[in-house]
């Protein structure tokens, strides 16, 4: 009798869970009834204020504190003129239900393909950067500069790989920190895959490494402008007035994050069989690593020029975002000048650069398109109005409750409305005015409001696919299916100490 082999049940893709969850938020706002909080936005041009209410109706005011205060926004009226506060700030108290039809099932499948579109297009400034980056990738790949490289840094690294995992989390964490550090991680996979795996470590070795710290940094914000700071003004209190002890919750977390890597990495090199990925071990090392170029590794001065030239942009990259203000139209046209000079400078003929360029560009379009997909999702609850439906509801369930517990529980709803909203910003001008006032209520400092909205959003981030998890699993080619089998343990750990640090904090402020 000749037995039928078993089908192999495989994880969606990346696109599947994405169309996935696209359905379930479109079918759960038929069941959340519509609202809007009334928001009021700075017009810089009139000088005055536009408050703009739940119906949709708009009413213009003078820019003075005083109505500042009468609408009970608790934020100095210098943050929105000098750009601090520069997205609508919602009105506590102000949130009413709005009459909205539901779409019938023609204008739900519809509605179903246009956001799909609409998120493409509003993320074209990301696309342009993935493809852009993976042109440049393509041409440093076709001149063997990344394997020559790697072939002559094995050598030095030997003994030492444990250093590459404690440095480059600690540089990303840093990033994420200061300055919120996210998409431009994606400019790390391509060149530290192949080190990793000469190293004698698997390509989850390397997500955890990039992504883990990424997402420790930003879970535990001390400076960045895009999350603490700007939640901070929103709440109508100093950011400096928690750096301290914001510092410590970032120190150790990051130092338990790099334990957890550490400890995998160190095993799967000692005995590559316990990968969470092995079944890709060979495939991987043919797809990352040219047997060719690491038999020979000569390293020639155009591939040292090439690979310079690309650290360059990387470089100018992280300055121009972190101290020039720079988003994905700047950081793009450095890349592609970048681009430019390594075509001229790598040695390879018109045609093969051209080649190269576009190769590497396909090889993230399916990147660039699950970003474009994924911010469907934002469009489904902007569209439904149903955003702040839900702040509404969680604020009310909240408010009043023993401080512990009202910390413990703001950290929980935080992590569902991160899944919702991925924006760090617009979760925080959207749920400060309205969260930062109930730690008044409870009689605790408005800095733990800030700490459990910081922790809530960053930690969901680790397993949202609303958010960049995907993105970087398509990068370095693992399904979240074994993503989710590695890092759980780390999920609860974190957890655990999310809770003790919103402890904490309720007795250091």
């Amino acid at each position: 009798m000749v037995k039928t082999e078993q089908k192999k049940h495989r994880f969606p893709t990346a696109y599947t869970v994405i169309i996935i969850v696209l359905l379930l938020i479109e079918l759960l706002t038929y069941f959340i009834p519509a609202g809007n909080y009334a928001t009021l936005s700075y017009n810089s041009e009139n000088n005055n204020f536009v408050i703009t209410k739940p119906n949709g109706d708009t009413q213009k005011i003078a820019a003075s504190q005083n109505n500042l205060d009468k609408y009970k926004i608790n934020i100095p009226i210098q943050k929105f003129k000098d750009g601090t506060i520069f997205k609508p700030v919602a009105i506590p108290n102000s949130y009413e239900r709005i009459s909205a039809q539901k779409p019938n099932l023609w204008q739900a499948i519809v509605n179903f393909f246009t956001v799909q579109v609409q998120g493409i297009v509003q993320s074209i400034d990301i696309i342009a950067f993935v493809l852009i980056l993976g042109g440049c990738i393509g041409i440093v790949n076709a001149n063997g500069a990344i394997n020559s490289g790697i072939a002559a840094l094995s050598k030095k690294i030997k003994g030492k790989q444990v250093l590459l995992i404690v440095v480059i989390m600690a540089f990303v964490s840093i990033g994420g920190t200061t300055y919120g550090l996210a998409e431009e991680t994606m400019a790390m996979y391509p060149i530290l895959i192949p080190v990793f795996l000469m190293a004698g470590y698997d390509t989850m070795t390397v997500i955890g490494t990039v992504f883990l710290a990424d997402s420790i940094g930003t879970m535990v914000s001390t400076i960045n402008p895009f999350s603490t700071i700007i939640a901070s003004n929103a709440a109508g209190v100093n950011f400096s007035h928690a750096l301290p002890m914001r510092i410590i919750m970032w120190a150790f977390c990051t130092f338990i994050g790099m334990l957890y890597v550490i400890h995998y990495a160190e095993r799967v090199r000692k005995h590559p069989e316990t990968s969470y990925v092995y079944d890709q071990y060979e495939s991987d090392r043919k797809k990352f690593l040219s047997s060719d170029n690491l038999q020979n590794p000569k390293f020639t001065w155009q591939q040292k020029l090439t690979l310079s030239i690309f650290a360059i942009a990387f470089i100018v990259m992280i300055w121009g975002v972190q101290s020039q203000g720079w988003y994905f139209t700047e950081i793009s046209v450095i890349f592609l000048a970048a681009g430019y000079l390594m075509a001229i400078f790598s040695g390879l003929d018109e045609h093969k650069v051209i080649d190269a360029f576009v190769n590497g560009a396909s090889e993230l379009l399916g990147v660039a398109l699950t970003i474009g997909l994924a911010r469907g999702v934002s469009i489904i609850m902007d569209n439904s109005h149903t955003s702040d439906t839900i702040m509404n509801f969680f604020s009310k369930q909240i408010s009043g409750l023993p401080p512990l517990v009202f910390i413990w529980l703001l950290f929980i709803v935080y992590i569902v409305l991160g899944f919702f909203i991925q924006s760090s910003s617009g979760l925080a001008v959207l749920s400060m005015p309205i969260m930062a006032p109930l730690a008044n209520v409870v009689g605790i400092d408005r800095a733990s409001v800030i700490d459990a909205y910081n922790l809530g959003q960053g930690y969901i981030s680790l397993i949202a696919p609303t958010g960049l998890i995907l993105m970087g699993l398509m990068m370095v080619g693992i399904d979240f299916s074994k993503w989710f089998k590695w890092c759980w343990k780390l999920l609860v750990i974190e957890f655990i100490l999310c809770l003790m640090f919103l402890a904490l904090g309720l007795l250091v402020y």
